[in-house]
C-alpha cells in the first residue's frame, strides 16, 4: 500500500490513554477482519509478548497506519524493538500517561536526533 493510503493513527496504551484517544475519534475497526487500531495495556495482565505482538502487527502487518502512539512506560517493555525500528511508516511516537511522566532520555526518536547531530 502506498504512503497516501496510510491514514490511521494506532495506539498501544493504558486504559486512560486509549479511552481519551478513542473519544477524540481515532478508533477504527476494519469491516472485513474486525481488526482494531488500538490496544489497551493492562498493568498486571498484559505480558511483554502481548505488547510486542501488537507492536509488530501495527508496524509490519497493517499498511494503513501512519502513526503509532505508545505510552512510554509501555514502550519500555519492548525497548530493544522500539529502538531498532527504522521504517519511516508508521512513525512511532512515545507519549506520557497519566501515572507515568514522559522522560526524553528514553525516547527513541530523540535518541536518533541526538546521534544525527553528534550529541
Amino acid at each position: 500500500m502506498s504512503v497516501d493510503k496510510r491514514t490511521l493513527i494506532a495506539v498501544i496504551g493504558d486504559e486512560d490513554t486509549a479511552t481519551g484517544l478513542l473519544l477524540a475519534g481515532i478508533g477504527q475497526i476494519t469491516p472485513e477482519t474486525q481488526e482494531k487500531n488500538f490496544f489497551v495495556y493492562e498493568e498486571n495482565k498484559t505480558t511483554k509478548e502481548d505488547v510486542l505482538e501488537k507492536f509488530q502487527f501495527f508496524t509490519q502487518e497493517r499498511d494503513d497506519i501512519a502513526i503509532l502512539l505508545i505510552n512510554q512506560y509501555v514502550a519500555e517493555k519492548i525497548r530493544a524493538d522500539i529502538d531498532s525500528y527504522s521504517n519511516a511508516f508508521p512513525a512511532i511516537l512515545e507519549i506520557p500517561s497519566k501515572d507515568h511522566p514522559y522522560d526524553p532520555e528514553k525516547d527513541s526518536v530523540l535518541k536518533r536526533v541526538r546521534r544525527l547531530f553528534g550529541e
